[in-house]
């Protein structure tokens, strides 16, 4: 808090002081080693022969503490001559070639992992390579390329490719079946930067669907095979207020997610699907921070038993269990008090409180179903983060939580990086 308040002083400061006729003469980026300094430059706004502008510079210190590569971001201002400044930018990177990890469980016995690696700042252009192996009772796996500034500081691209199999419950009749689940395609997305704080992402994907009964209950009119032909056209939209003092964050971002789906098969019929993450962060004195994700989500209300949201550990309730039931809307809350216990040099324990709660719309059903105490999921819990300040993402978690709603179950779950 202290250091918030001097940097605002400093930028007071700067502006009575230098008024509207001083100049830059000269921007330094100093600290860099891996990240180059050409990529850098190319993302501040501020300019050599511009007006001496403490509003850009902010903003130029925010952004640039948001890439990958860069832990901590700061800056100085020196006079060179009569009216002219140097402003430099000193920069302190992360370590970004970073293996990836998870690991989840649950009362009811049943266990999965992911584990990958990935390269934040390939070509020290903040562009990310990555792959991952998933073991769910099948085997799968991705590669994904993401360069955001590719064509300029405001145009790049994202493209993944997946083959990704898992044993997926189906819910129909009030019974359950068990399928084998693939989704094997391709994605191909154009990123675009408005501005500082908004920006979107354009595209779509081929891929294939394919459901092998396994066991459980069966009806006429569920299939016990389907190889579907199925494409996607995405729409993300992201407005991002957020500052970051290391692993402390302040402020908003909403992120809307829209997607269309066509298919080959009536039985997996075309639909629309919408949800957008509003997450809030706030500082509570020198170790406390409060955290809050709300999730509002809703897709075409078709009735059948492969609905697009679902209820699962790793995604929005933690210790419910892995996908335990799906829906055509969703209202889900996740919020935690994260305080650190350490904090040294490079290393962070910290702990949590969390309250993870949420209700889902059956397929077909109406909006009465959120109100529906067996839609209804309440998980508060505990967790561990251990983390590594120098080290892009390196948070490793451990989270438990206990169910308190009706047949409710408990599990820990972990993974790399906050739960949001």
């Amino acid at each position: 808090m202290l250091r918030s308040i001097l940097f605002v002083i400093l930028f007071f400061l700067y502006a009575v002081t230098f008024g509207q006729s001083s100049l830059v003469s000269e921007i330094k980026i100093e600290g860099a080693k891996k990240t180059k300094t050409t990529f850098l430059k190319k993302l501040i706004k501020l300019q050599q022969g511009m007006q001496l502008d403490s509003v850009l510079i902010a903003n130029d210190i925010a952004r640039l503490k948001r890439l990958p590569s860069i832990s901590h971001a700061y800056f100085k201002v020196e006079s060179a001559i009569e009216d002219q400044y140097k402003v430099f930018y000193y920069i302190e990177e992360n370590f970004t070639l970073i293996p990836y990890a998870n690991l989840f469980s649950s009362s009811n016995d049943d266990f999965a992992f992911r584990i990958g690696l990935q390269e934040f700042n390939f070509l020290g252009r903040n562009i990310t390579l990555g792959g991952f192996y998933q073991y769910d009772i099948f085997h799968s796996y991705g590669l994904s390329v993401r360069a955001p500034y590719l064509f300029s500081s405001k145009i790049g691209i994202a493209l993944n490719y997946q083959d990704f199999t898992t044993q997926e419950p189906v819910f129909f009749n009030n019974t359950t079946a068990d399928y084998k689940y693939n989704n094997q395609g391709v994605e191909l997305l154009g990123l675009y930067e408005f501005n500082f704080r908004n920006r979107i992402e354009l595209g779509g994907s081929l891929f294939t669907e394919k459901y092998e009964y396994l066991f459980g209950a069966t009806s006429p009119q569920v299939p016990q095979t389907l190889n579907v032909s199925k494409h996607l056209f995405k729409l993300i939209y992201e407005y991002n207020a957020i500052d970051y003092y290391y692993h402390y964050l302040e402020g908003f971002r909403s992120a809307l997610n829209f997607q269309y789906v066509g298919s080959s098969d009536a039985t997996l019929p075309e639909f629309l699907i919408g949800f957008n993450d509003f997450t809030y962060f706030h500082r509570i004195g020198e170790r406390g921070n409060w955290a809050s994700r709300l999730r509002l989500g809703l897709a075409s209300n078709v009735e059948t038993p492969f609905a697009p949201f679902t209820v699962d550990n790793n995604l929005n309730i933690r210790g419910v269990g892995n996908t335990i039931d799906r829906g055509t809307g969703a209202i889900v809350l996740n919020t935690e008090y994260r305080h650190t216990i350490v904090d040294k040099n490079w290393f962070v324990l910290q702990g949590n409180f969390f309250i993870d709660g949420g209700s889902w719309r059956n397929p077909g059903g109406d909006f009465g179903d959120f109100a529906d105490s067996q839609n209804i999921r309440i998980y508060p819990g505990v967790g561990l983060r251990f983390m590594h300040k120098k080290i892009f993402n390196a948070i490793f978690r451990i989270d438990y939580g206990y169910g308190i709603t009706e047949e409710a179950s408990s599990g820990l779950v972990f993974g790399i990086g906050q739960y949001f």
